[in-house]
């Protein structure tokens, strides 16, 4: 095989996906046998396999634990979290024809910060607390979407316009939260939890967070190849035969569902859905074909690197929030300068 033929095979798109899969698979594994309490490979795989064979235990229980009750829910997490997140951001910007555009765009976060702010004041459980975030998140959307119905031209520019409104209306709502909330002990949770974190996370948020990411990828990757012609003018895309308006509505559900389910289990973590999209263009181009599947494999890779850097790289655990910000700033500035070299 010559070097040219090579490289054209080296750069299909089948073999992109499955060498960041790879990556993926290796950030997975690599996740469990770093923190603070060491695990062997070895461990895991015994552990791993004692659920589908009758294994002897030569490990011990605490292993065991931190395997299934404490890194596993995390690790889970944090991958359906990135790829949420990272693909809720691309669909977005393609549907806004806009690269700064990022999934709380339409006030999904401010809302949802706002439910968790209002159920840690009133003293929730944490489950209902996640249901109260969950539930204001949908409901900004349906706002935003419910004003810009009433503006007939220019739909896309007034969805961005209630977003910003919407948003400005649930911050400060969280804002007066904080205000009247106990400085001691609901202030604290209140302001921690807005930061990102994913302490707290437990089996029963993968399930939810598994069944709300699979709802919502599910159509968009069914209609990743239509999602290309709303990059298009609309008078462009609907000369194809594409009911723009309804796969608009299909996009802004999907990604709402995916994004509110996230932040009601990670907290407000920022920077994934507007700097990965940017990064897998970069590396595979603008085809939803191949840039989803790969914007779902790099979210989630990212979003579990930096949650084990998170829990171990100090003696307290750093909010993710913090470290995707720290990460996500810089490396937007770069993309940003990089474009501008270019023109």
């Amino acid at each position: 095989m010559t070097k040219k033929e090579f490289k054209i095979h080296f750069n299909h798109p089948k073999v992109i996906v499955f060498l960041f899969f790879l990556l993926f698979l290796f950030v997975f594994f690599m996740s469990f046998f770093v923190g603070r309490y060491p695990i062997k490979p070895s461990q895991l795989i015994l552990v791993l396999l004692s659920k589908i064979f009758p294994i002897q235990p030569t490990w011990s229980p605490t292993v065991e634990s931190i395997i299934l009750n404490v890194r596993f829910p995390r690790i889970m997490s944090s991958a359906l979290i990135g790829a949420a997140l990272s693909i809720s951001g691309l669909s977005y910007q393609g549907m806004f024809k806009n690269p700064m555009v990022s999934p709380d765009v339409l006030g999904t976060s401010a809302g949802a910060g706002f439910g968790a702010s209002l159920g840690i004041l009133l003293g929730f459980s944490y489950l209902s607390i996640s249901l109260v975030s969950f539930t204001f998140g949908l409901i900004a959307v349906i706002l935003v979407t419910f004003i810009s119905s009433k503006l007939l031209n220019q739909k896309t520019l007034a969805l961005i316009l209630g977003g910003i409104m919407i948003s400005s209306l649930f911050t400060s709502a969280t804002s007066f939260v904080k205000l009247v909330a106990d400085t001691d002990n609901t202030l604290p949770a209140i302001t921690y939890w807005l930061m990102g974190s994913l302490a707290s996370v437990r089996k029963t948020d993968v399930y939810f967070l598994l069944i709300a990411t699979v709802i919502g990828l599910i159509p968009l990757v069914l209609l990743r190849w239509k999602l290309n012609l709303l990059t298009l003018d609309e008078d462009e895309a609907m000369s194809l035969g594409i009911n723009t308006t309804l796969l608009r509505k299909i996009v802004i559900l999907c990604a709402t569902l995916m994004t509110s389910a996230a932040i009601c289990v990670g907290g407000h973590i920022g920077w994934i859905g507007l700097v990965i999209p940017h990064f897998t263009r970069m590396v595979v181009g603008c085809d939803y074909r191949i840039s989803l599947p790969v914007s779902i494999l790099m979210g989630s890779t990212f979003l579990m690197l930096v949650d084990t850097i998170s829990r171990s790289l100090l003696t307290s655990e750093i909010p993710i929030g913090i470290l995707t910000s720290f990460i996500g700033a810089p490396f937007f500035l770069y993309l940003m300068i990089r474009e501008a070299k270019k023109v």
